[in-house]
């Protein structure tokens, strides 16, 4: 119990400053040793260790920045494949869209050579050429191109099948 009373008269404020004191007198000695170990050129441990730990983060700072270089480079590296392979799908597109027009145009002439030679020609075949006519159409307007020389086929083949609509329609009025 003595020592608690002890303790409870101690004057905290002279305990306070006598720490404070005793922190500085420590940082001092710890700043001379170093200035002493610098000018006799010593290397400790503690300053092994920061030399080594400031050579890593240079180095690190520098690979950062290559890898960042790097990274720019193949930015603009795949950027630029980007810009080729969309140039390449547009071109390839248009390849198809062109043999699309051919082959259409190609199959309504050849039915208009077909019927214009007086070959047979059923109904289903006339409904197969108008259809590709109108898809024809479409695929011209959408790409903004003109029909020139489909359309006189086209109106020889409609011309030819109301010419058969209409023997279809006689010939079955005279069964009746």
């Amino acid at each position: 119990m003595n020592e608690i009373i002890a303790l409870s008269k101690v004057d905290f404020s002279s305990v306070f400053i006598a720490v404070f004191v005793i922190l500085i007198g420590i940082k001092a000695i710890v700043s001379l040793f170093e200035w002493i170990t610098n000018q006799l050129g010593i290397e400790t441990k503690w300053m092994r260790k920061q030399r080594q730990a400031h050579a890593l983060l240079i180095n690190t700072s520098k690979n950062l920045i290559a890898l960042q270089e790097k990274h720019a480079h193949d930015m603009e590296k795949s950027d630029r494949r980007d810009e080729e392979i969309s140039a390449d799908i547009k071109k390839l597109t248009q390849m198809f869209i062109d043999k699309e027009i051919d082959d259409m145009r190609w199959e309504i002439n050849s039915f208009a050579t077909k019927v214009s030679e007086g070959k047979p020609c059923n109904k289903d075949s006339f409904k197969h050429c108008i259809h590709i006519y109108e898809k024809y159409e479409k695929i011209l307007e959408e790409n903004g191109l003109e029909n020139g020389e489909v359309r006189l086929s086209m109106e020889l083949i409609n011309d030819a099948y109301r010419q058969k609509l209409k023997l279809c329609a006689k010939s079955s009025a005279e069964m009746e």
